[in-house]
């Protein structure tokens, strides 16, 4: 990523890799509340035990319009469409960055090193790719390496490091001291196996950056054919490691590529911005990382480059691949979930996993699937937001003339689903529906924004629009109308519903489809409502 000038010399890369997660099915008719994310603010809630859920929206892209993002995304899926780096382009942006923009060395490298981790976290799961080689180059893309395996060790990787050809500068020796306490272990060359496919899962390319030019001297040269060997292998029965090259993959030219017979990483993170090079990548996943690019450098190159999306250090370049629906799976890694351990009472049981969601940070927590049906069976779902809960059940608020409303008047019955994808845990709950008082609705209408309010005016859910535009001069006029900050009053076909539970399931996921499954049903014992759990068969 350095430039030579800078201290860049001899850059080299490690090799990693970790596993992507697929979603559990959801049981019985309940759809799978996990939507995809968009641009659009995500909320995330936390309740006190027997008040509404208050839900401060958090804006994941920053202050640029959701247009902006969209535009991006779409532009960013054409890989002609961003910018790639000469050579002297890249050394010039690391001139200005480690000069009048006043970035150090480490700190670039930090970032870099993460930004490396974080790409491979997207993609490779560590419960199914765990073992992780890094081979590290004698300058910073070695230091990138060092720093990447550092915090997939924190990622709940198991790191290995080959580091030959060691810097004894202060920065490099307090990155292998950092290693050395975490006891990650440093492996020689010579006792690096010949297939390494066999002892790892990912590889990671940390030897030559963009600085590099000439042939590789040993031993690097003798590594960069242990890597080519599992392309090789590739062609002769199913791949069991994977490559990862930071910046440029070692042994390619920066403006050229590395040949046919060169290293044919799985995959690419182009740091700062992709070199001409990553033009020639074929692999399936390329990531841009480094998110370290002022506006003052962007525009002196005319940079054309993805938005990050979020807090994210990496963002994909490029369609993700396309995958055969049939072989997704997930092989859930969690802790045991067992009778003994669990509260007597359902709803302390869900007040502990709903903490547990909401102090892990996932997205919308409150989010859960509403499974209705009419009065001939014939059921709908769709998305709701829980908006409140306590021993007398879980209230959410709608229109009281939607389909879902109509199908409560004909059958008062329905179940819920809270999906939580990032615990592996789901929360199944039945039981009878009913209208909570006029009073409550009032109260929780006039605690929301008050755009809010003018939207539940506004929309007649269910109900067919003519366009978008009916629905935004409406609302604008609602919006002129009540710009003095008078009461908006809430519609009379609005309110809530109380869900009565009649049954709870707890579900978690675990290995080899073997998943924890919990049941609580009421039962009557000396006149007295208790809960009966029972373990189900996954």
């Amino acid at each position: 990523m350095w430039s030579s000038s800078l201290r860049r010399t001899s850059n080299m890369k490690c090799l990693f890799i970790s596993a992507q997660q697929s979603l559990s099915p959801s049981p019985k008719l309940i759809c799978n509340p996990h939507v995809t994310p968009s641009p659009s603010p995500p909320l995330f809630s936390s309740a006190s035990f027997l008040q509404p859920i208050k839900s401060p929206a958090i804006c994941a892209f920053g202050s640029k319009p959701r247009s902006y993002f969209v535009r991006a995304l779409h532009t960013m899926q054409n890989r002609e469409a961003i910018s790639y780096l000469t050579q002297s382009q890249a050394a010039e942006i690391d001139e200005i960055l480690m000069g009048p923009l006043g970035f150090s060395v480490d700190q670039l490298m930090e970032l870099a090193g993460l930004s490396v981790a974080t790409s491979i976290a997207e993609v490779y799961k560590p419960s199914e790719y765990n073992r992780v080689l890094t081979i590290c180059g004698p300058g910073n893309n070695g230091g990138d390496g060092l720093v990447a395996a550092r915090h997939l060790h924190h990622f709940g990787y198991k790191p290995f490091i080959c580091y030959p050809k060691r810097t004894a500068k202060p920065l490099y020796t307090g990155l292998v001291t950092q290693l050395e306490s975490l006891s990650v272990p440093f492996i020689s060359v010579e006792d690096l196996p010949l297939d390494l496919s066999k002892d790892f899962d990912i590889v990671v390319d940390a030897m030559f950056g963009f600085s590099f030019h000439g042939a590789p001297r040993p031993p690097f040269d003798n590594l960069i054919q242990k890597l080519i060997c599992i392309n090789q292998y590739d062609q002769t029965r199913q791949k069991s490691c994977v490559v990862v090259s930071i910046d440029i993959p070692s042994g390619w030219q920066v403006e050229g590529d590395g040949g046919p017979e060169g290293i044919q990483p799985d995959m690419l993170v182009s740091l700062t911005a992709p070199k001409l090079c990553a033009k020639n990548f074929c692999g399936p996943h390329h990531f841009l990382g480094g998110r370290f690019v002022p506006p003052s450098i962007a525009d002196k190159f005319k940079l054309r480059l993805p938005p990050y999306p979020g807090t994210s250090m990496c963002v994909r370049i490029g369609k993700p691949p396309q995958v055969e629906i049939s072989a997704l799976r997930e092989n859930y890694i969690s802790p045991e979930f067992l009778e003994e351990q669990v509260e007597a009472d359902p709803f302390d049981q869900f007040r502990q996993w709903f903490d547990d969601v909401v102090a892990a940070g996932l997205r919308e927590p409150n989010a859960m699937a509403l499974s209705t049906a009419c009065k001939d069976g014939k059921p709908s779902s769709r998305m709701v937001l829980l908006k409140g809960f306590d021993k007398n059940g879980f209230v959410w608020y709608t229109n009281y003339e939607s389909r879902k409303a109509q199908e409560l008047f004909e059958n008062p019955h329905a179940s819920l689903l809270f999906y939580w994808d990032g615990l592996n845990r789901q929360v199944r709950v039945e039981g009878s529906v009913q209208k909570v008082s006029e009073e409550e609705s009032n109260q929780y209408f006039h605690s929301r924004p008050r755009g809010s309010q003018i939207g539940a005016i506004v929309s007649k859910q269910s109900t067919i629009v003519s366009g978008r535009h009916v629905l935004y001069n409406q609302y604008k006029e609602l919006e002129e109308k009540f710009s003095d900050g008078s009461l908006i009053p809430k519609p009379k076909n609005w309110g809530g519903y109380r869900l009565k539970p009649e049954m709870f399931e707890f579900w978690q996921g675990q290995k080899s489809r073997l998943h924890d499954r919990l049941r609580y049903s009421p039962r009557e014992i000396n006149g007295q409502r208790v809960w009966k759990i029972e373990r189900l068969a996954p």
